[in-house]
C-alpha cells in the first residue's frame, strides 16, 4: 500500500491524497481500520482534499463502493454504476455503502481530482462517478478510456494472443448509454498532467476567498449602491448563489454580473477583474485632475489640461 498510496497536508491546509493502484475490497476490509486511522484520519481536518489518480491504472472493480462512500454524504445509498460481465452474462449494481469506518469527508468542503492520459480503468470510473455526482472538480488530462476488466485469450493453438474487455459500465441504473470506456473522461478544466496540481490549488484558494469576496460586495452594495430599494433583493441572491461550478475569476465575474444584473434590471451594476498595472493607468487622470495638487505655474497648467482635454472647431462651426 505504501507504494501505491501517499498522503501529505499542503499549504492552505489542503488534504492530498494520491492512489496509483487501487487494491480489491476484500484488501481494503482487512487492512480498513489501519488505513482510516493512519491516513484518512488525518486527512478529515483538512479545508479541501486534492485526490490525486495521474498514475493510477489500474484497480478493482469491487473498491469502487468503498472509496466513493467517503465523499458521499451518510444517511442515503447512491447507485452509481451497473457492470456488465460478458463472460458470466450477468449485472452487477454497484451502491455507496450505508456505514464505513471513521467519519465520511464533509460534503461542505471542496475536492478536486486530477487525471492524466495514464488515468485508465476503474481509477476513471471513480473519476467519471464523482464528476456526475457534482462532488469533484476534474483538473488535469482527457483520461485514458481503457476498460475495467481485460482478459487475455490464446487464439486457437497458435503462439498469437487476443486481449480484449470483458467488463463494461453501464451507468448508474443500467441505462446502456455510452459512458466513459473507448473515450476517456473529460476534465472540468483542461491543462497538462504535470501542472494539474499547481491548477488545483489555484482553484482551491479562489474558492476559498469567495466568502470573503462575497461580503465586501455584499457591504459595498448596502453602503453605496443608488437604487436602495433593490439591495434586499440582491442581497438575498448573493446568500443564496451556486458557485459550484466556479473555478476561475472569470466564472465568477461572469456569474456575479449576469445574476446582479437579472436581479437589479440594471446594467450599470457590475463587476470587474482590476490587476494592479491596469488600475494604475485607468486612475492616473483622476488623480492628476482630482486629488493631487493643481500646479501654481500657468504654462504647467496649461500643458496639464492639454494632456487630458482635446478642443477644436469643425467643418460647420461645430464645436468638439
Amino acid at each position: 500500500l505504501e507504494r501505491s498510496m501517499s498522503y501529505r497536508i499542503l499549504d492552505g491546509n489542503v488534504g492530498y491524497l494520491q492512489i496509483d493502484h487501487i487494491p480489491g475490497q476484500e484488501v481494503l476490509s482487512q487492512l480498513g481500520g489501519f488505513l482510516v486511522a493512519r491516513v484518512w484520519r488525518q486527512l478529515m481536518g483538512t479545508s479541501a482534499l486534492v485526490l490525486d489518480l495521474r498514475q493510477c491504472t489500474g484497480g478493482h472493480v469491487s473498491s469502487i463502493p468503498y472509496l466513493i462512500s467517503y465523499l458521499h454524504p451518510g444517511g442515503t445509498v447512491l447507485h452509481v454504476d451497473t457492470i456488465y460481465n460478458r463472460p458470466s452474462n450477468t449485472t452487477t449494481e454497484l451502491w455507496t455503502l450505508p456505514q464505513v469506518l471513521g467519519e465520511r469527508y464533509s460534503a461542505e468542503k471542496d475536492v478536486v481530482v486530477l487525471t492524466s492520459g495514464h488515468t485508465q480503468g476503474v481509477a476513471e470510473d471513480i473519476v467519471y462517478i464523482l464528476k456526475q455526482m457534482g462532488r469533484a472538480i476534474v483538473v488535469g488530462e482527457r483520461t485514458g478510456g481503457s476498460a475495467l476488466d481485460l482478459q487475455k485469450l490464446r487464439i486457437g493453438n497458435s503462439d498469437f494472443f487476443l486481449t480484449l474487455p470483458v467488463s463494461r459500465s453501464l451507468g448508474p441504473l443500467g441505462g446502456g448509454s455510452q459512458t466513459w470506456e473507448g473515450s476517456g473522461v473529460l476534465p472540468y478544466v483542461g491543462t497538462p498532467a504535470e501542472q494539474a496540481l499547481e491548477k488545483a490549488l489555484a482553484i482551491l484558494t479562489l474558492r476559498r476567498a469567495l466568502p470573503q469576496i462575497i461580503q465586501r460586495l455584499e457591504k459595498a452594495l448596502q453602503d453605496y449602491y443608488t437604487l436602495v430599494g433593490r439591495v434586499p433583493a440582491l442581497l438575498h441572491l448573493l446568500a443564496n448563489m451556486d458557485f459550484s461550478a466556479v473555478v476561475s475569476e472569470e466564472d465568477l465575474v461572469a456569474k456575479l454580473n449576469a445574476d446582479l444584473q437579472a436581479v437589479s434590471e440594471d446594467p450599470r451594476l457590475l463587476v470587474r477583474i482590476i490587476k494592479h498595472r491596469q488600475h494604475s493607468s485607468e486612475s492616473g487622470a483622476s488623480e492628476r485632475l482630482g486629488t493631487s495638487p493643481v500646479p501654481e505655474d500657468e504654462a504647467a497648467q496649461r500643458a496639464l489640461v492639454d494632456s487630458e482635454f482635446q478642443v477644436a472647431v469643425l467643418p460647420g462651426n461645430v464645436g468638439y
